[in-house]
């Protein structure tokens, strides 16, 4: 008898462990990420089709279960501890004020990720405003070998998607108590490569690589950077 009472406790358990996680399965690995809308005039909105793009690949690469529905953010909203990934991008002037550096600077060392992607234009104002934020860090080149290169998919450093001034391709961070919490892809134009193929008439192979580049940074930030 007392060995049936343990098997009968014991297969409560296991039934009830088991409805636990199915019941866990419908939220679990789901995400939403956002775009960030900031002050000075710059074009926070380019590359309206980028992140669907990017979101759809990684659901259908990484078997993520990221929202297919992009929201926007402003620098200074509470709402933006509700994204795990915020994107930054556009070609001109950017402006924080002191409450959003503060709440941006919150948002970064709680466990959030800022990935900044120079549209061409952005590299005067990004690197002023994220002084702001992290007054005693300054943004140091990633080596080809970092991680974020090697997630699903293997990159020797940064891939050169837009040619503009002619420069290399370069991928910096912000490195806080050794946790990296915002990459800058500066003169490859990752979001450009993740667009609908219509709107930059890019080849397949370069829209495939900025994409998988795209990939690895979603893996990373939602993996290793936390």
């Amino acid at each position: 008898m007392p060995y049936r009472k343990t098997n009968i406790v014991n297969l409560i358990i296991i039934a009830f462990v088991g409805l636990m996680l199915s019941l866990q399965v419908p939220t679990q690995n789901t995400y939403q990420i956002a775009l960030l809308k900031y002050n000075g005039g710059g074009d926070w909105y380019a590359n309206p089709t980028a992140l669907p793009n990017l979101v759809k690949f990684c659901n259908e690469n990484l078997r993520t279960s990221i929202d297919e529905n992009i929201e926007t953010v402003e620098v200074g909203a509470k709402d933006i501890f509700n994204y795990p990934f915020i994107h930054m991008t556009g070609h001109g002037n950017v402006v924080f004020s002191s409450e959003e550096a503060q709440n941006l600077r919150n948002y970064l060392l709680g466990g959030g990720f800022l990935h900044i992607d120079d549209n061409y234009g952005m590299d005067k104002f990004i690197r002023t405003e994220i002084q702001k934020v992290f007054p005693n860090n300054q943004f140091v080149e990633l080596p080809s070998n970092h991680a974020i290169f090697n997630q699903k998919y293997k990159f020797n450093g940064l891939p050169k998607i837009h040619e503009h001034d002619g420069k290399r391709a370069q991928a910096f961070g912000i490195i806080h108590q050794g946790r990296l919490v915002c990459l800058y892809t500066y003169e490859t134009d990752l979001g450009d490569g993740w667009e609908d193929e219509a709107v930059h008439n890019d080849p397949s192979d370069k829209r495939l690589e900025a994409l998988k580049m795209g990939a690895n940074i979603i893996q990373y930030a939602f993996t290793v950077a936390h």
